[in-house]
């Protein structure tokens, strides 16, 4: 689920596009006309898109951007020249007259790519036990010696048999160590 902020000047302008968002399926979490409300918002969140205007009573759309913790990425609404001077690769721009589906398939884009983030964040490399260490060490060392690798080559080896197989690399080290022994 992602955490979308909507941050216009004009509270109907905000309101319009929280009811767009809303009516193709979004959440949005709040609706604010200062970046420092949209600030106060974003400080039990983890992540989240931030859908705004260019200018706020309080600061400007690169402001707000430079003020929000990782994590956050940030949707400028704006005339086409606002887009084009717009020179920070951490925001997407969507032109004016804004284009319904051009806004939904932005914004869907950017959760897709936080979800992919978040799924990254959680699954992280998982650590090789010692006894896992040993036993790829050992199958490295059979190929070095039998195949005449360097120890890049053994590894890559196995780990590209780990992939075509769809086994982990430990699993194939040992299959690469039983199968000398017969």
């Amino acid at each position: 689920m992602n955490s979308i902020i909507v941050v216009f000047p004009k509270t109907e302008d905000g309101k319009s596009i929280r009811n767009l968002l809303t009516r193709h399926g979004y959440d949005v979490t709040a609706v604010c006309t200062l970046g420092s409300q949209a600030l106060n918002c974003i400080d039990m969140m983890n992540d989240g898109v931030i859908v705004c205007g260019y200018k706020f009573s309080d600061m400007y759309y690169f402001d707000l951007k430079n003020a929000l913790p990782q994590g956050f990425d940030m949707l400028l609404l704006a005339s086409a020249r606002v887009c084009a001077e717009c020179s920070d690769p951490g925001i997407v721009c969507v032109p004016m007259p804004l284009k319904v589906q051009d806004l939904m398939n932005t914004l869907e884009m950017m959760c897709m790519n936080q979800a992919r983030r978040r799924k990254k964040k959680r699954t992280g490399p998982r650590q090789r036990s010692e006894e896992e260490t040993k036993v790829l060490w050992e199958a490295k060392e059979i190929l070095m010696e039998r195949n005449h690798m360097t120890e890049e080559e053994a590894h890559r080896y196995i780990q590209k048999c780990s992939m075509d197989s769809g086994t982990s690399l430990a699993e194939t080290a040992r299959m690469v160590i039983s199968m000398t022994k017969i």
